[in-house]
C-alpha cells in the first residue's frame, strides 16, 4: 500500500434495500460519489434537514454496553445511526475514501449478517480515483491496547501497508480456539472476509430479542451459538420470538439449525470484518500490522480512539516542528508558533508527551538567569508560585490551542484558579515538569488538572477554568 496512493469515490448512486436488524422495519442505504476530502458520512434523509454523522470515533455513542452486542452506534446531537461497522467495513476492503450514505432509518438492512451485499453494490456502481492522496495514520511505534477483565488485547505494530490478525477462543465446542489473517485488502477481502457472516451466542440473542431488539433478525442473518440445553419449550419459544415456520433444531453441529459455514473459520473471519469496520473510525487509512485477540465492538472502538490520538499528535507534530526530536514532541521554536508569549514570560521549554483534548506534560528548566530571581529572593532565590501555576497554565494553553485553525491569532484567558497548594520551593537547577489533564471540554470554556513536580515530588497543583477568544 503506497504512500502516494490516491483518493476514492464510487462513479454513480447505488441503492440497497432490506430489514433493518433491530427494527425489524424495510430500510434503505443509498451510496453516492463525495468529493476528496470528504471521508465517509451518514445521512439521515429521513430527518428534518438530513443531518450528517461523520464516521469518525468522535462520534460513537460512549456507553457501548448493550450496543457491544447490537454493534458500534454513531451520534450527533439526538440523532444515530446503528450497526454501521459492516457497511464501513466494505468501504475499507475495497478502498473507497469518499462517499456520502444515505439512510432512510436509524440503521443499515442487516442482509445476511455478512459485508458482501454492500460489496456487491459497491462494485455495481464502480469504484472511480480522484486527485488527492490518501491520508494515512502511519504508525511507527508499538501501540498495545489491554483489557484483562474480557481477556482482549489489541496492538499495532509498525509496517508498510495494512495487515490484520485475529484469534478467538470463546471456551465453547462449536467455535473452540480459532484464527485468520489478512495481508492484502486488493487480493483477499472480497473473496475471504467480505462474506463472512455475524455469530453470536444464544443467550446473547434470547437476551437481546427481550429488550425489544434485532426484530429483524432471523436464522438467515446470523449464525447462531447454541451454548446451552435446548427443550421442546426453549424451541417453540425461539420459533415465536423470530416468527418462524420452519423447523429449529440444535443438530449435531452446535449451530442453530446445522446452518453450513462458508468457510471453517468464518466466526473468526467476521470477526475481523468488524475490526476492520470498526477502526475505519479512525477516520483516515492504516498502515500497520494489527494483532487482535478476542476483539469486540467496544474494544476495537477504544483501539479506534488511540489510533486516532495516535494520529492527531502526529499531524500537529509536523505542523509546528520541521524536525522529529527524540522524547519530544514540541520544542522550544514549535512552542513559539503555538503560544504568543515571549521572553520573559514563556515558562515551558518543551512538551514532552501530549494526547489530543487529553492530557500534556511539558518542561521547564530552571536556570539562575530568570529575571524574578534578582527580586525573589536576592539572597534566597525561589520561583514564585503565580509563575508555576502560569507555567502549568501555559502547558495547559498548548492542549487547548492546538486543535485549532489560526492558533496565532487566539488566546487563552483564566476565568478561575481553585484548589491551588504550593508543596515544596522551587529554586534554580530544578527542573519542573507539570502535567495537565482535561477535566471538561465544551466549545470555548475548558476545565484543567495541573500538578508540577521536582525530581518526582510535587510541588504543585491546581485546577484551572480557562476561556479561547481571539485576540
Amino acid at each position: 500500500m503506497g504512500i502516494d496512493k490516491k483518493q476514492r469515490t464510487i462513479k454513480k448512486e447505488v441503492s440497497f434495500e432490506g430489514r433493518g436488524l433491530h427494527t425489524g422495519s424495510n430500510t434503505k442505504i443509498t451510496f453516492k460519489p463525495a468529493p476528496e476530502n470528504y471521508g465517509r458520512r451518514f445521512v439521515r434523509v429521513d430527518i428534518d434537514n438530513s443531518p450528517e454523522i461523520p464516521a469518525i470515533v468522535d462520534y460513537v455513542v460512549q456507553d457501548q454496553t448493550i450496543d457491544s452486542l447490537r454493534g458500534t452506534t454513531l451520534k450527533v446531537d439526538d440523532v444515530e445511526v446503528h450497526t454501521v461497522e459492516h457497511v464501513l467495513a466494505a468501504l475499507v476492503g475495497l478502498e473507497i475514501d469518499n462517499v456520502c450514505i444515505e439512510l432512510n432509518s436509524n440503521e443499515p438492512p442487516i442482509g445476511d449478517g455478512s459485508a458482501m451485499p454492500f460489496v456487491n453494490k459497491l462494485l455495481e456502481a464502480g469504484i472511480e480515483e480522484q486527485d488527492a492522496p490518501k491520508e494515512y495514520v502511519i504508525i511507527e511505534e508499538t501501540i498495545t491496547y489491554l483489557d484483562e477483565h474480557h481477556g482482549v488485547e489489541i496492538v499495532a505494530l509498525p509496517t508498510d501497508d495494512y495487515r490484520v490478525t485475529v484469534m478467538i477462543d470463546y471456551k465453547n465446542p462449536a467455535l473452540g480456539s480459532q484464527h485468520t489473517g489478512l495481508f492484502s485488502l486488493e487480493r483477499e477481502f472480497i473473496s475471504e472476509f467480505a462474506p463472512s457472516r455475524t455469530f453470536c451466542f444464544l443467550h446473547e440473542v434470547e437476551m437481546l430479542a427481550e429488550q425489544g431488539l434485532i426484530k429483524g433478525g432471523d436464522l438467515e442473518a446470523a449464525i447462531v451459538i447454541v451454548d446451552r440445553q435446548l427443550k421442546d419449550k426453549d424451541i417453540q419459544r425461539l420459533k415465536k420470538m423470530f416468527n418462524i415456520d420452519q423447523n429449529v433444531e440444535l443438530g449435531t453441529s452446535g449451530i442453530l439449525n446445522n446452518k453450513e459455514l462458508r468457510f471453517k473459520n468464518e466466526p473468526c473471519r467476521h470477526k475481523l470484518l468488524d475490526l476492520l469496520g470498526d477502526l475505519a473510525l479512525t477516520g483516515v487509512n492504516i498502515k500497520a500490522q494489527i494483532l487482535a485477540a478476542r476483539p469486540g465492538h467496544q474494544n476495537n472502538i477504544e483501539f479506534a480512539r488511540l489510533l486516532r490520538n495516535y494520529y492527531k499528535k502526529k499531524q500537529l507534530t509536523r505542523k509546528y516542528q520541521d524536525v522529529t526530536k527524540k522524547g519530544i514532541v514540541f520544542d522550544i521554536e514549535a512552542i513559539k508558533k503555538i503560544l504568543p508569549h515571549r521572553y520573559p514570560f514563556l515558562l515551558v521549554d518543551s512538551i514532552i508527551e501530549f494526547e489530543p483534548e487529553k492530557r500534556a506534560v511539558g518542561i521547564k528548566n530552571v536556570t539562575n538567569n530568570e529575571p524574578f530571581f534578582q527580586g525573589h529572593f536576592p539572597q534566597k532565590p525561589v520561583m514564585p508560585g503565580v509563575l508555576i501555576v502560569e507555567a502549568m497554565a501555559q502547558v495547559g494553553g498548548i492542549l487547548l490551542l492546538n486543535e485549532r485553525e489560526g492558533v496565532e491569532n487566539m488566546l487563552v484567558y483564566f476565568m478561575g484558579i481553585d484548589k491551588v497548594r504550593f508543596r515544596k520551593l522551587v529554586q534554580p537547577g530544578d527542573q519542573l515538569v507539570m502535567e495537565l489533564d482535561m477535566l471538561k471540554s465544551r466549545r470555548t470554556t475548558f476545565k484543567m488538572a495541573g500538578k508540577a513536580y521536582v525530581r518526582g515530588e510535587l510541588v504543585c497543583e491546581a485546577e484551572m477554568m480557562a476561556a479561547v477568544a481571539d485576540q
